[in-house]
């Protein structure tokens, strides 16, 4: 093995031990000591993963195989690394911002007495991540995918006290659970045509088998590709919580501030998208499965950013954001846009890590309260997380000069110049959801730290199991700034939330991503791209006159007008709103319909079972049936064996007729 290649597992192993340790010696070496262990792992996967990354820069790429699990006929199911600029990447960023998220929640856990228990499960969380991401074949894929699934029901249900807790994390395991059920179709699909489970034979397969058709419905062919890719595609809704699957996101919020972070920042929810980016040699061979996927990135961009706006919750607020900036991401994969895709995921892991952070900052200062119409003034006490979430809002809005303007707005002209089936709406969406973003990303930002102080007796928000802080007297104690471990991660976010927009020149038009990367000549919407990006200054310079930073300023303004200027305004337009507010406070009525068809239902099958299966047929009809059988046979019998000599020679008599009788018919 060579020097990389130790690297290569190093990257996910040092989480996993200090995983092991924590979890398993936490009561021995305290928490002191299980924090350590858990950062000093990250520490040293982080590092690692900056050193691959660098060396994947000067062009030393590694597909191979570690370890193999087991042999199926001619099938290998193994264990191996694709070391490329997409794997090198994205294990930068998760290591990263697992890192920061690491480091935080030694201050917002400190009172917590599962201490231990959570730096285990978030470096379990980092190492199952990192395996995923950088997977070189299905087996792998599927393996680091559900070890997040796993991981991500631990979490959010970490306060398994609280019954809204494990509510939120069943249903999350759930909806997964139906995205993961395709997702393993797409890979059982994949086995049955190509033979193979390995990255490189099945993308240099594909096209040979392109136009293969086969029948779901007897009678109704259907393409090979499209139905693979569609499959795939459903697992990734699950993951990354596209529309109609989106419900189990906002829900998770349940989980500490510091799990809304990792897992709805930069690792969980974002490797639906990782995962369609990497499978884009197949994507390219469907258009169909192109558009479908563009038309849900455009229903979630556009409706989830609604809602944002309705929320009182600040975690709830910043959930819907990640929601809407999810649907960005896949716009941007169903438009072939793969690298725009990727990179707005990057530069959203940033600025939505330190969006959710600063909101557990404010939630610590307010002794766990979560709604913002109980906070208020906060900018004098909190100066450092103020600026912070000032650099995470105006990067969330797209203002030019921020990492999240340079990815939103490649992200716009790429759907723009895209031919696609579909096109037309989700330029619609995307371009309107930037004025909605602008104005539910200012409206946390004024309702929190601007205007008159409501904070006066919080204490009563659901984020925490607040007696641990209350019992010791600190219910009503003025706010004031977050300790280090909570301020310096969010100035640690705030630096890349700024300025890593600025190398969109050669991730984007510069073939940054090599071959990690497909992309059919006739989807090159990146490349008509290019040909009009004359640099960083350029793109800003340009932007001043176009739709998207218009809308953008449109929305602070709003923001501004109604939530510093006219705050009376708000319940005015709230009861004028009727029947739009009632739709958006209401989610659509989601929650309410599958609740209705899917949890009611499940309840009445499962009655049905019970009552039809378990009491009427099975201890019904079986047991008890077959008591009543022999209890009837027995009182039939009895006749027969009375004492009396007769009796017996009638039966024998009778025995010897029924015997002839048979004997002569057969």
């Amino acid at each position: 093995m060579t020097r990389m290649q130790l690297l290569y597992l190093i990257v996910p192993v040092a989480p996993l031990i200090g995983a092991i340790i924590a979890g398993l010696f936490g009561q021995a070496i305290g928490r002191r000591g299980s924090h350590r262990v858990t950062i000093v792992g990250m520490v040293v996967s982080t590092l690692a993963s900056a050193v691959v990354f660098y060396d994947v820069l000067d062009g030393n790429l590694y597909n191979g195989s570690v370890y193999t699990w087991l042999f199926s006929g001619n099938t290998r199911f193994e264990i191996g690394f694709l070391i490329d600029r997409l794997s090198a990447t994205m294990m930068l960023v998760v290591a990263f911002v697992s890192l920061m998220v690491h480091i935080y929640t030694i201050g917002y856990m400190a009172d917590d007495p599962g201490y231990q228990r959570f730096f285990s499960y978030i470096s379990l969380f980092t190492f199952f991540m990192l395996m995923l991401v950088a997977s070189n074949n299905f087996l792998q894929l599927f393996f680091g995918w559900e070890g997040v699934g796993l991981m991500s029901y631990l979490l959010i249900g970490f306060w398994y006290t609280r019954p809204t807790a494990i509510y939120a994390n069943l249903k999350a395991f759930l909806v997964n659970r139906v995205g993961d059920f395709g997702f393993l179709l797409g890979i059982a699909l994949i086995l049955m045509y190509f033979g193979t489970l390995d990255y490189g034979t099945v993308f240099a397969t594909a096209p040979k088998l392109a136009a293969n058709m086969i029948e779901i419905v007897p009678g109704a062919a259907w393409s090979l590709m499209t139905v693979i890719c569609l499959l795939l595609f459903l697992g990734a809704m699950g993951k990354s919580a596209q529309f109609p699957l989106h419900v189990w996101l906002p829900d998770s919020m349940e989980g500490p501030t510091p799990i809304s972070a990792l897992i709805h920042a930069a690792t969980m929810v974002t490797a639906g998208i990782f995962m369609v980016a990497r499978m884009s040699p197949l994507y390219e061979l469907s258009e169909t499965a192109l558009s479908a996927v563009m038309v849900i990135g455009a229903i979630t961009a556009l409706f989830m950013a609604l809602i944002a706006i309705v929320q009182n919750d600040i975690k709830r607020v910043v959930a819907y954001s990640t929601l809407s900036q999810l649907g960005y991401m896949t716009v941007a994969l169903g438009a072939s846009a793969y690298a725009a895709g990727i990179f707005h995921l990057v530069t959203h892991a940033f600025f939505k890590a330190l969006l959710f952070l600063g909101a557990g900052s404010v939630i610590i200062a307010l002794h766990h309260e979560q709604d913002m119409r109980r906070m208020g003034g906060l900018r004098k006490y909190m100066p450092v997380t103020y600026w912070t979430v000032v650099i995470g809002a105006i990067s969330s809005a797209g203002i030019p000069g921020f990492a999240g303007f340079f990815s939103k707005d490649a992200i716009i002209e790429a759907v723009h110049l895209s031919h696609l089936p579909g096109a037309g709406f989700a330029y619609f969406a995307v371009l309107c959801t930037v004025f909605v973003t602008a104005l539910y990303t200012f409206r946390l930002l004024f309702m929190t730290f601007h205007g008159k102080e409501r904070f006066h007796g919080a204490g009563h928000g659901d984020e925490h199991a607040k007696s641990t802080h209350d019992e010791h007297g600190h219910g009503h104690a003025p706010p004031h700034e977050s300790p280090a471990v909570v301020t310096v991660p969010l100035v640690l976010l705030a630096i890349p939330s700024i300025c890593v927009g600025w190398v969109i020149g050669p991730v984007l038009f510069g073939d940054y991503f090599g071959s990690a990367i497909a992309v059919a000549p006739a989807h090159n919407v990146l490349g008509e791209l290019a040909r009009e990006f004359h640099g960083v200054l350029g793109m800003m310079t340009h932007a001043l006159g176009t739709l998207p930073f218009w809308f953008a300023v449109a929305g602070i303004g709003t923001a501004t007008y109604l939530y510093l200027l006219r705050p009376d305004l708000t319940d005015v337009i709230r009861k004028k709103a009727g029947v739009i507010y009632t739709v958006l406070d209401r989610k659509y009525w989601f929650d309410e319909a599958y609740q209705l068809f899917f949890g009611n239902g499940a309840v009445r099958f499962g009655t049905g079972l019970w009552k039809g299966g378990d009491v009427a047929v099975i201890d019904g009809f079986f047991v008890n049936g077959s008591a009543r059988l022999v209890g009837w046979f027995a009182t039939v019998i009895r006749h027969f064996q009375s004492g009396f000599i007769y009796h017996y020679a009638f039966t024998m008599i009778i025995g010897i007729l029924v015997l002839l009788t048979m004997i002569f018919i057969f």
